[in-house]
């Protein structure tokens, strides 16, 4: 395929996705069964395009004025892309397969700077309804904080301690990748590989350094709050929303296999990953819980916790950088149930944390009310529970990891924030509360 074509395939997914508000992974999948002569490097690329149309969707359809997605592709082009008004003609030119050329109202609307009289959400991509939420946390720096949450991830590894050093893996994957991976200052344990998207992301699961427990895959600011989560050696600790075991892991390997951790998710099959990735990490110390029909499978666990983990469901908001069509989808009656799903795990959670123990909750999301105000709500609740100053939880994980955060963690009353712009990892909220009776 040419470039030109290349673009019009990437509006027509576009306006699939916007018109049908459809998870981009299942319009480019269609896509390509649709258009089977389309080779690997040809989807791709068109990939890549409508990747990066919607991590910029707001902005781009603003300069192009309009909201389908030729506009968007448009606007893409003419103020992500780095291409004047002639750039813009010429990438769409006349070939067979080109889209149409551009229209008086098109040309007028691309000429124009029109994002710098913009609204902060069109500047900063993001949904306008999340503004006051969002500007609530972030202040003055939501545009600065939200155009670095449009930016593409690196590829973060974890280095599993039970079997490996940091140095030993990144030479593996010096190896295995013929790429070296950069070793991040806010922790030891963290590699990171940034996506080049002309080659894609690498293929981990295939290396031999995966394949062995050596890494698992997993986001510096995922590994930085299973870090403020606290689980040490000998403790009792309860995920009480495992998933596929990233944090359990995470801690498993903190605690060197000393200790027990209860992994427990109220999905079954959320849960179905871990099994393969215990074994393969090596740990022993892990016991994972399915929940059973009329059958309180935690029940022998309340009050016994020394460190419960509520790595809570949430929007997501924090994670957009990798899923940036969510962003799109994303209305208020999804946010208002995810509220409600995170009082009933924070409330069944605080059955386990014996007095003197832990709890520690975490979101991959900006919002306030999935965070600080959810922590302040728990506590009138809950008033034998206190914040842990969040301070203190810093200065511990930096005495342990001879490491200093500085700035790259915002501190909030009643936790920690990570941002892509100031901890270059995904957005994450980290409260650490203690039981006092």
């Amino acid at each position: 395929m040419t470039p030109v074509a290349r673009i019009s395939a990437a509006i027509e997914v576009l306006d699939d996705i916007i018109d049908r508000r459809r998870p981009v992974a299942d319009a480019l999948k269609d896509w390509g069964l649709a258009h089977r002569f389309a080779g690997s490097k040809d989807r791709r690329a068109i990939g890549d395009l409508v990747f990066d149309a919607l991590r910029h969707r707001a902005s781009a359809a603003w300069a192009a004025d309009g909201e389908d997605g030729r506009a968007v592709m448009l606007g893409l082009l003419r103020t992500h892309r780095g291409l004047d008004l002639a750039g813009v003609e010429r990438q769409i030119a006349g070939e067979r397969f080109a889209p149409a050329p551009l229209s008086a109202g098109e040309r007028a609307a691309l000429a124009d700077d029109r994002l710098r009289a913009a609204p902060d959400h069109v500047r900063g991509d993001y949904p306008e309804w999340l503004a006051d939420e969002l500007g609530r946390v972030l202040g003055e720096t939501v545009v600065a904080e939200m155009r670095a949450m449009a930016e593409v991830a690196p590829l973060d590894l974890r280095v599993n301690t039970l079997k490996c050093d940091a140095d030993r893996a990144a030479r593996e994957l010096s190896d295995d990748l013929g790429r070296t991976p950069e070793r991040p200052a806010l922790a030891p344990l963290c590699l990171r590989l940034p996506v080049e998207p002309e080659r894609g992301e690498p293929h981990i699961a295939s290396t031999e350094s995966f394949l062995k427990g050596h890494i698992e895959i997993q986001d510096l600011g995922s590994q930085l709050a299973a870090e403020f989560a606290g689980a040490r050696p000998g403790m009792q600790v309860l995920d009480i929303c495992a998933g596929g075991g990233g944090k359990t892991l995470a801690m498993a390997a903190a605690m060197g296999n000393h200790g027990q951790i209860f992994a427990y998710d109220s999905d079954r099959r959320r849960l179905a990953p871990i099994h393969d990735r215990l074994a393969r990490a090596g740990i022993r110390n892990v016991q994972v819980r399915a929940p059973k029909p009329n059958s309180d499978v935690l029940d022998d666990l309340e009050h016994r916790m020394d460190l419960v983990l509520v790595d809570a469901p949430c929007t997501g908001t924090g994670t957009w950088r990798r899923n940036p069509d969510a962003k799109w989808r994303i209305r208020p009656g999804s946010l208002a149930e995810r509220i409600k799903d995170q009082i009933a795990v924070l409330d069944q959670a605080a059955r386990y944390v014996k007095v003197g123990g832990r709890l520690a909750y975490v979101t991959c999301s900006l919002l306030p009310s999935e965070n600080g105000d959810q922590v302040a709500a728990f506590l009138e609740r809950h008033p034998g529970f206190s914040v842990v100053d969040p301070a203190s939880v810093v200065a511990a994980y930096e005495a342990e990891a001879m490491v200093v955060l500085g700035d790259a963690v915002t501190p909030l009353p009643q936790g920690l924030m990570m941002t892509p712009l100031r901890s270059g990892t995904d957005g994450f909220f980290v409260s650490v509360m203690t039981r006092r009776s």
